[in-house]
């Protein structure tokens, strides 16, 4: 049995414009790395992803734009998360601080759009990737 499918496609963010900015900070930005609440997989039906394990990004109308490779996968809480790896997601300004900031008012709301209270202590996955496809992006 295989923890994750090979590969997966979905969009970042909870909309068509935070998919599209963020899909910008990946192809045009520093952007190598993402997080997500474990919970969040499972209310989609989806599994945790695993190392090696691709994942087709699609834009905000849902059109494939980019291939990633996941590198790096592991699982912490809100206060367990580093420096390193906010600078890694190469989202704001870089800093932990803003990671926090940005990352709580997101899990706030998608977990209120799920009918459910976000804590600190939900575990995190936290997942480093390269971009594979296409040639232009390839890291």
């Amino acid at each position: 049995m295989r923890v994750a499918p090979d590969y997966t496609v979905e969009s970042f963010g909870d909309s068509p414009r935070l998919a599209d900015a963020l899909l910008r900070e990946v192809t045009h930005g520093a952007k190598r790395a993402t997080a997500e609440l474990a919970t969040a997989f499972h209310a989609d039906g989806d599994q945790l992803p695993r190392i090696g394990s691709h994942w087709i990004a699609c834009d905000g109308r849902g059109h494939p734009a980019i291939i990633m490779r996941s590198t790096e996968l592991r699982l912490a809480t809100f206060n367990e998360v580093d420096e390193a790896f906010a600078y890694d997601e190469g989202e704001d300004d870089r800093t932990l601080a803003s990671w926090r900031r940005e990352h709580r008012r997101y899990w706030e709301r998608t977990c209120a759009a799920r009918g459910v209270e976000w804590s600190e202590d939900d575990e995190i996955v936290l997942e480093r990737f390269r971009v594979v496809w296409p040639p232009e992006f390839a890291d």
